[in-house]
């Protein structure tokens, strides 16, 4: 059987067959662990060797075995894997591999061609001979075989000589890829102080050479720069420290140069390198400082409270919270004259007044500030106290200061009726300077305008100047000035409270106008009405009232009262029965007198109205006399009836008003200057076209309907015609045209020519003034004219017969006026 075989003995050059055998040789080894494989490559070099490799792509070994009897049977194609090694830089085409078929006698009547990936570009063939070669620099990083299929066709027919084979040209690695860090930049972190070999963190270096091929992509790792601090696992590329006293305040990052080398660091082997950021974070391992160890600071002594002195600050070398501090104060006196707060922000203690300062009584005060931090690390506690004291000197100044009041008594009193002048009470004012200046005193009388108070300007002393009153105000607030002599600037306030003092000047009085009933059946010792007094005087031993009926009624034998000793009384019925018819009202006089000293007392009155009640004793009628005289002498009563006479009075005024103001408007004088349009209605309906119609209020004005309203048209009175009489009325309220026969227009006639006369006189009257007329309708309306003006004629000398002529709609009306005149005729008759 015919077959293609390859001989790299005689087909290759020396060196290129040597280097080709070293490459299968490698490459077996990096495959010995597929077990078919490594078979076949082993199988592959022995024949390379020996001369001669055959590969029958259509049926195995075993079948082409099994079909010949078990005896070995020549293979159709002898194959191999061919290897080509990267990064060839020769001038000519470099050699691949041959491939023969046994029919080729040598006569050339074999074409040998391929066909696949790289096939007449990247590899060519001769067709004579087989031999492929590679015409591109090949990338093994870029693709690492090509895979291509061999055919054996006649020169002369193209038939095919042998089946097409498949066969793989693979790129063999060298090392020329260094190694790359992919993840850059690489910035990591670590806090101070860490312990030695603290991982920091960790690089990683690829390369893309073959890992499989010797070792050209194995990595490891060095550190080139920053080692003294820093250093770096060989095989994984982690980061640790070499020290372990970092310190963020000496240096707070590091620029560390790692490198990574293939070939696991031999000779020869490429490299790359990185720079990796390592930042040292902060801790707590600085304590606060002041820088001074001594601060001064001046102040007035007039400062009011919360005046700020001055701010100091402490210093730390750390960042963040771990700089958050607080202040405290300790000072010397131990007299809190000063207060300290920490600003969030800026961290600085800001010393403020917590008391008022005085210049004569002590000049400078002596602070001890101290600064702390907020949060202490126990780590470090054993690097020393986190805290640290300076002294702050505040030096008061003197200042000229308004006079200083004596704190008087919280309250004054006086009695209400103490006389005027009596002497309330005495306030003092000093000057706290050195001078002490003289003192004088007055009253801001925004708070005393009624001037009840005077006082002293020397002395102080506060008195009464009106008579007082303590119903009327308890309590009097005064503000008192004091101020320099010499100096009305210097001026201090402060206010006084005064308390007036009751003394028993108001009688007892009854709660209210008491009103009770009592029925005609009423039994013996019945309750009637309980009462109670007021008094507007409040004396410290309270209220103690006595009741008595007065002696006028002292000798009753109705109603007697009863004292029940806490400030009330109860009115109780004494007789058996009363009568209404005989006395249906008694009033009973009551006098109150309080317990104070002079005793004061007053009388009052109790209305009892006796009425009719039921068998339950309920009420069901009392004689309303009292109660009609009581609401009408009531003042709200009469208040609201002036009210509701006032407001008609109002009414009928404005009413009055009003028909004045419209009988004016309807007059009309003979100069007025009217223009008159006059309209000729040439279409019948006129409505909404009649905009601008002649205005007849004008023309009925200059009537006197008062004729109309005293006769019956036919020269009647219209009381006694009775009828006509009820039409004479109507038709005067009714705002239209009444139909007389005897009416003369004449007058109508005379004005209309008189204002014509006046428009053609006059040449500034506008071209389109007209004359309107109401003589028709229109011309062509069967209606005619239906103006008011030639209807002179009673209702009794027209014919509506003609509205039956107009259509259904015009029936009902026909009807109406044709059955209006028989009936008229019927009177008539």
């Amino acid at each position: 059987m015919n077959g293609f075989h390859i001989d790299p003995h005689t087909l290759m050059p020396g060196s290129i067959m040597q280097h080709l055998v070293s490459a299968s040789l490698q490459c077996l080894a990096m495959m010995a662990f597929q077990g078919y494989v490594f078979t076949m490559l082993l199988l592959v070099c022995a024949l390379k060797h020996s001369g001669t490799l055959s590969m029958d792509t259509d049926q195995s070994l075993e079948s082409r075995m099994a079909s010949t009897g078990g005896g070995r049977v020549k293979r159709g194609w002898v194959w191999n894997q061919f290897f080509v090694v990267e990064e060839y830089t020769g001038t000519e085409p470099l050699y691949v591999g041959k491939i023969h078929s046994d029919s080729d006698e040598g006569d050339s009547s074999i074409k040998y061609t391929i066909s696949g990936e790289g096939a007449g570009t990247i590899f060519i063939i001769n067709e004579l001979t087989g031999d492929i070669h590679a015409t591109e620099r090949l990338d093994r990083e870029h693709k690492t075989f090509y895979t291509l299929r061999a055919q054996a066709r006649d020169r002369e027919t193209n038939n095919l000589l042998e089946p097409e084979s498949e066969f793989v040209i693979k790129v063999q690695d060298i090392n020329d890829s260094e190694p790359k860090f992919m993840q850059v930049p690489y910035i990591g972190s670590i806090p101070e102080l860490s312990p030695i070999g603290t991982s920091v963190m960790q690089v990683t270096a690829s390369d893309a050479d073959d890992p499989m091929y010797g070792s050209s992509a194995r990595v490891v790792y060095s550190v080139l720069d920053g080692e003294q601090h820093f250093s770096v696992d060989s095989k994984t590329g982690v980061i640790r420290t070499a020290v372990g006293n970092l310190d963020r305040e000496f240096q707070d990052r590091y620029e560390v140069v790692i490198r990574a080398t293939d070939m696991a660091g031999q000779m020869g082997g490429l490299s790359g390198s990185t720079t990796v950021t390592i930042v040292i974070t902060d801790v707590n391992d600085s304590p606060p400082r002041f820088p001074q160890k001594m601060y001064q600071f001046s102040i007035a002594e007039s400062a009011p409270i919360g005046t700020l002195i001055g701010t100091v600050k402490a210093e730390d070398l750390d960042l963040g919270e771990n700089t958050d501090m607080m202040y405290q104060i300790q000072e010397e006196e131990g007299t809190n004259m000063f207060k300290v707060t920490t600003d969030g922000n800026s961290q600085e203690a800001i010393i403020s007044i917590q008391k008022p300062l005085n210049f004569e009584a002590k000049k400078v005060h002596t602070v001890v500030v101290e600064a702390l931090n907020k949060f202490v690390d126990p780590r470090f506690v054993d690097l020393g106290t986190f805290r640290d004291q300076t002294i702050v000197m505040v030096s008061v100044t003197d200042v000229d200061e308004p006079p200083e009041f004596q704190a008087p008594g919280e309250v004054m009193e006086v009695q209400e009726d103490a006389r005027v002048g009596t002497v309330v009470g005495v306030i003092t004012a000093l000057d706290p300077d050195a001078a002490n200046k003289p003192v004088r005193y007055a009253i801001d009388r925004s708070s005393d305008v009624e001037r009840i108070f005077d006082i002293n300007a020397s002395t102080g002393a506060i008195t009464t100047g009106k008579t007082l009153d303590r119903e009327t105000t308890g309590w009097h607030n005064i503000t008192v000035l004091a101020q320099e002599a010499d100096d009305e600037l210097k001026v201090s306030r402060t206010t006084l409270r005064i308390r007036i003092l009751d003394v028993n000047d108001n009688p007892p009085e009854l709660a209210t106008p008491y009103e009770a009933s009592v029925c005609e059946d009423a039994v013996p010792g019945q309750l009637i009405q309980t009462i109670s007094v007021v008094d507007r005087d409040e004396p410290q031993g309270g209220h103690q009232f006595y009741f008595t009926l007065s002696p006028e009624v002292s000798g009753n034998r109705h109603f007697t009262l009863l004292d029940i000793k806490d400030t009330t009384a109860s009115v109780h019925t004494q007789r058996v029965a009363f009568n209404r018819r005989e006395q249906d009202l008694y009033i009973l006089p009551i006098l109150v007198r309080d317990g104070g000293t002079p005793a004061l007392s007053s009388t009052g009155t109790l209305t009892i109205r006796v009425c009719e009640c039921d068998s339950a004793g309920a009420i069901q009628s009392c004689n309303t006399t009292a109660y009609v005289m009581s609401a009408a002498l009531s003042p709200g009563a009469l208040i609201a009836l002036l009210v509701c006479v006032l407001i008609l009075i109002v009414l009928i005024l404005l009413i009055l008003s009003l028909k004045r103001h419209h009988k004016g408007n309807l007059s009309l004088e003979d100069d007025e200057d009217m223009r008159d349009n006059v309209i000729k209605y040439n279409d019948e309906g006129g409505g909404e076209q009649d905009t601008e119609a002649y205005d007849m209020s004008a023309l009925r004005s200059l009537y006197d309907f008062s004729e109309i309203k005293g006769s019956d048209g036919g020269g009647g009175s219209g009381v006694e015609s009775g009828g006509n009489g009820g039409v004479a009325t109507e038709l005067h309220s009714l705002p239209q045209w009444f139909q007389n026969p005897d009416l003369d227009f004449s007058m109508f006639r005379e004005y209309i020519s008189k204002k014509v006369g006046q428009a053609d006189e006059d040449l500034s009257v506008p071209p389109y003034d007209s004359f309107q007329t109401y003589a028709f309708e229109g011309s062509t309306s069967p209606a005619e004219s239906l103006s008011s003006i030639n209807s002179c004629s009673t209702s009794s000398e027209q014919d509506f017969s003609y509205l039956n002529s107009w259509g259904p709609r015009f029936r009902p009306l026909a009807v109406l006026y044709t059955g209006h005149r028989g009936q008229e005729d019927s009177e008539a008759s």
